[in-house]
């Protein structure tokens, strides 16, 4: 039996040399840890009662829209990989000139590509960068993908997607935020996307500060707790956040439907991603949003839906899932979605603007 024996060594060895590969090549982050800032020294501070310009947008990694890709589609049969390079081109100057034209104070960007073999290994933040101006002196990010191969096959080659939080004024702190993990068997989920919350702080001219919080929530985890776990996360450091008596923002991509939206009012395709659960309403409950939840269900909530689908079968607008939410001490003074012509063409998601003043504390 000794041969069994020597047999059973070998596949053991071999066994755990694949797991140890799994690792080095995937991502582990902690649950908090420090996130990346890079920060002129010539940054500017802000002022005390200042208004801040918030540009929230998804940007679909310089896509465009002119693809369906594969995940898409509810049975994960689109037709497409990737966008090609002049695809990437002509959307990143559509980009470009829209930052430009509305000249936010602060961009909140999900998901961006940085190394991912479908569109060509770039930094897609450094991209936008070069082409914004030099008004942008502070920037923050996180990865929330990262591989350096994934065996699907589907994907086939490495992946890196990120948060990234822009300002004209100085970041001074950031922090990588882990969310809950989908479920899955122990080697799926170290190729898994790791969701996160990127949270940044803007100091005030007094020693105040401006907390930016960025973040983009799961997106395919029908019949799981993911998204109550996830939206748990998220309100629990908003809490911690009040107790302190700290100005914040929070804005991303939630991939959750406002409180009491009937998801029979959308096609099929669309009504397949999410559930009739609610996740989203603790934050709507306790917390200030750009838009309330009745509006958001009410005659017109059309101007503030932010998601347009890749799926030709719906081949419009029809749902809200991007959102922002704002602290008592912020008033917000203005707030779109914008859907002018021009940004139909560049995302699956419109970007969101709010316009938020400091005011006086007791």
């Amino acid at each position: 039996m000794s041969w069994l024996k020597k047999i059973a060594a070998i596949f053991g060895i071999l066994f755990g040399f694949f797991l140890v590969l799994i690792y080095s090549i995937t991502y582990h982050p902690n649950q908090a840890e420090p996130a990346n800032i890079l920060c002129s020294e010539n940054a500017l501070i802000l002022k005390a009662d200042s208004k801040i310009k918030l540009l929230v947008w998804n940007v679909q990694y310089l896509a465009g829209k002119k693809r369906v890709f594969w995940y898409d589609l509810p049975e994960g049969d689109g037709p497409d990989v990737g966008p090609s390079r002049e695809e990437i081109e002509e959307t990143l100057k559509k980009v470009a000139d829209y930052i430009r034209s509305e000249s936010p104070d602060v961009i909140l960007f999900q998901e961006l590509h940085d190394g991912s073999k479908n569109t060509f290994e770039e930094d897609q933040l450094e991209r936008i960068l070069s082409q914004i101006g030099p008004a942008y002196m502070c920037k923050s990010e996180a990865f929330y993908w990262k591989s350096f191969f994934v065996p699907h096959p589907k994907i086939w080659g490495s992946v890196g997607m990120k948060l990234a939080t822009v300002s004209k004024y100085k970041i001074s702190d950031g922090i990588r935020h882990s969310l809950p993990l989908m479920p899955a068997d122990p080697i799926s989920t170290q190729f898994n996307l790791k969701r996160a919350i990127l949270q940044n702080d803007l100091p005030i001219e007094g020693g105040d500060k401006f907390t930016v919080l960025n973040t983009h929530l799961d997106a395919f985890s029908q019949g799981t707790d993911t998204m109550r776990r996830q939206v748990e996360t998220i309100a629990g450091l908003l809490k911690e956040l009040d107790l302190a008596g700290h100005y914040w923002v929070l804005g991303g991509d939630f991939n959750l439907l406002p409180p009491g939206f009937d998801r029979k009012l959308m096609h099929p395709n669309g009504a397949f991603f999410y559930s009739d659960e609610q996740e989203i309403k603790p934050l709507f409950d306790r917390w200030n949003s750009a838009v309330p939840f009745n509006i958001l269900n009410g005659v017109g909530r059309e101007k503030y839906y932010t998601y347009y689908p890749n799926d030709p079968a719906i081949g419009k607008p029809d749902r809200t899932i991007d959102y922002i939410f704002y602290s008592s001490n912020l008033k917000q003074t203005e707030y779109k979605v914008d859907q002018g012509e021009t940004l139909w063409t560049i995302s699956d998601h419109f970007p969101q603007i709010g316009i938020y003043q400091t005011l006086h504390k007791e």
